[in-house]
This record gives C-alpha cells, sequence and structure tokens, in this order.
C-alpha cells in the first residue's frame, strides 16, 4: 500500500512541475489598456488658461456718492491664436477689468491686454505676449449633434483646471434670458463659477464651444451648461480683430414666431415655419429691399430658421453692409430677397 501511495504522489509532483514549466514558457498576457481620455487632454489642456481680474465696480445703489468697491474674479479663456498671443473668453469675465493677468499651465504669469469684446453675445478678445502657446483646434460646431460627448475644461472656483464630462443635451437653445442673443449648445458637462470662457470639446479634443453659464445648480446638482457655439464665437472674435468693434447692422423689422394669434392677426393662411415680418420700418434697409409685413422668413443664408429668437441672433452676426439673403414664403409663393444691412446704434465695449 505504502508503494502505491509513494508512485502516487510522485506522479502528481511530476505533474506540477510540467505544469509549472508550460506557465514559464507561455507568453505574458498583457492586460487590456483602460480606455482614457488622458492623451488628447495633455495636448489641449495647455491651450485653456486662467484669467484673473482686479478692478471696481459700484458699490451701491447711490450714484450720487459714486462709491465704488475692488473685485478680483477669476475666469478661463481659450488661446485663438498661439502666433498673435489672443485669447478669446466671455465679455463678463473681463467686464470691468483695470488688470487682466493670464495663468499658463506651464507656470507663466502673463500681464493681458483686452481688443475688444461684444457684450450681446458675451464674446471678448484678450492678447499676450508669449511665445510656445499651444493653440486650439475648431471644430465645425453646425456639426454638433445630441448625443456627443463632451468636456468642459475651464477653472473653476478658483481651485485650478478641471476638465468635467457629459454630453451634449440640445441645441439652439434660446430665451434661456443670458444673453442678449442666444443660440447655446447644452450640456450636462459641469460648467462651474470660474469656468466662464473655458472650452467645450469634443473626444477629438476640437473645440465645439465657449463655456458660458450654467442654471439649476444645487449642492447636489450642477444644473444645466450653456456654451456658445465654436462657429458663432470665430466670426464674433474675427470682426472684433478686423475692425475693432461690433458694427451689427440692421434691416428695420420686427420678427415674432408664427403663434397662433400671430397667424390670425397677419392672415396667413396656417401654421408656418420660421419666424413671421410683423412689421417693416419705413424707409429701412428691409423696406428698400421689398420686405413685407406678413413675409415669413424660412431661411438666412440658405440655413433654416428655426424661430425668431434664432434669426434675431443670425442677423445679428451681420455687420453693416453684409447682404442677408432671405428665403420667404409670401401668400403661398416662395422668393429670395437680398437685404443689405444698415447701420444701427452699435453694441459693443472696448478699451
Amino acid at each position: 500500500m505504502n508503494r502505491i501511495f509513494g508512485v502516487i504522489a510522485l506522479s502528481f509532483m511530476v505533474t506540477v512541475q510540467s505544469m509549472a514549466a508550460d506557465d514559464a514558457a507561455a507568453p505574458a498576457v498583457a492586460p487590456d489598456p483602460m480606455p482614457t481620455l488622458a492623451p488628447i487632454l495633455k495636448k489641449i489642456t495647455p491651450a485653456v488658461v486662467k484669467i484673473e481680474i482686479r478692478g471696481r465696480i459700484a458699490a451701491g445703489t447711490n450714484t450720487r456718492k459714486r462709491e465704488t468697491r475692488e473685485i478680483h474674479e477669476v475666469g478661463s479663456g481659450v488661446v485663438y491664436d498661439a502666433g498673435q498671443g489672443l485669447i478669446i473668453t466671455n465679455h463678463h469675465v473681463i467686464d470691468h477689468a483695470d488688470e487682466i493677468t493670464v495663468t499658463l499651465t506651464d507656470g507663466r504669469v502673463l500681464s493681458a491686454k483686452r481688443i475688444g469684446s461684444d457684450p450681446d453675445f458675451d464674446l471678448a478678445m484678450i492678447k499676450v505676449q508669449a511665445k510656445n502657446l499651444t493653440p486650439i483646434a475648431f471644430a465645425d460646431s453646425s456639426q454638433v449633434e445630441v448625443g456627443d460627448i463632451v468636456l468642459a475644461i475651464g477653472y473653476p472656483m478658483n481651485m485650478g483646471q478641471s476638465v468635467t464630462s457629459g454630453i451634449v443635451g440640445g441645441l439652439h437653445r434660446t430665451n434661456i434670458g443670458i444673453e442678449q442673443h442666444e443660440n447655446f449648445i447644452q450640456t450636462d458637462a459641469a460648467v462651474y463659477p470660474g469656468n466662464s470662457g473655458g472650452a467645450l470639446v469634443n473626444i477629438k479634443g476640437d473645440l465645439v464651444g465657449i463655456n458660458t453659464a450654467f442654471i439649476g445648480s444645487t449642492n447636489t446638482n450642477p444644473g444645466v451648461g450653456f456654451a456658445i457655439p465654436a462657429n458663432m464665437s470665430r466670426i464674433i472674435a474675427n470682426q472684433i480683430l478686423e475692425f475693432g468693434d461690433i458694427r451689427r447692422g440692421s434691416l428695420g423689422i420686427t420678427i415674432e414666431d408664427p403663434t397662433p394669434a400671430v397667424i390670425r392677426d397677419m392672415k396667413l393662411t396656417g401654421p408656418q415655419p420660421g419666424a413671421v415680418i410683423t412689421k417693416v420700418n419705413p424707409g429701412s434697409a428691409g423696406e428698400r429691399a421689398g420686405l413685407k409685413s406678413g413675409d415669413v422668413v424660412t431661411e438666412l443664408g440658405r440655413v433654416t430658421v428655426r424661430n425668431a429668437s434664432f434669426l434675431r441672433t443670425r442677423m445679428a452676426l451681420l455687420r453693416i453692409g453684409e447682404t442677408a439673403e432671405l428665403a420667404i414664403l409670401r401668400e403661398g409663393k416662395q422668393m429670395t430677397i437680398r437685404a443689405i444691412m444698415a447701420e444701427r446704434q452699435p453694441q459693443t465695449s472696448s478699451r
């Protein structure tokens, strides 16, 4: 019996040794790489900068005393042109600034000067003197879709650069009550105080919007974030750079959504897409071009007009002297009218 147990034990030891040898000879299997956006973020986060401003604002409602108090606020910005040291941000970030300081991710602290700003769209441009800045690629924001994964990059609550993630939850958000002209990208990527002027990027690292505001936040919920689309930001930025101000044109028309009341008052045949012209000012650019009360604007520059607010925002991007190509519906017939934007009181801030 002992001899039998000895043979079994010997056989077991040989088997174990053989298995160990096989394991040693087999190549090690590398673990699957963890999904991460770190490589993309390492490339683009240097393009998002911290902006600090110091200035003075009115201390109270008594304007006779002209009392002021000093402010020190923090926001974010995005490198727009690395060669020229241009940085785009929100107008409200630098609105009351007497002194603007930019801090880069490599630790450099730079003095910045204001180039110009547009309070109606809440965009501004500043400039620093620096080499080796990191630019960011602009995406075509007209191609953004609900459900796209996005990242919000900025300097929230003065605690250093931070990144939050989410998706695009809505497009062409208007009537939010944040800005004069609105066409926001809505996102659930958290946008906190200090993120204003920072970058909203897609998973390729391309800029799709400039983070601007959030609403509905609580202690347990960051709320809903809004970003100005990159295409719109580029148009405003280029106008500031080329002309030094925003010479916003006007057609001298009043437009409204085609609500049942408007449809009844304008004696339209039924619900219409677009925006209804309810008034054309005498002698205005709109009248000279042939626009009439009751016309329904369905397209501007071959872009579908979603509603009256959308049309107002699109027209506000046109400068004096530029041509607005309008597709209209008049008494059931499609027409195209070209109107040249005329001068109006400019709405700009520049120092």
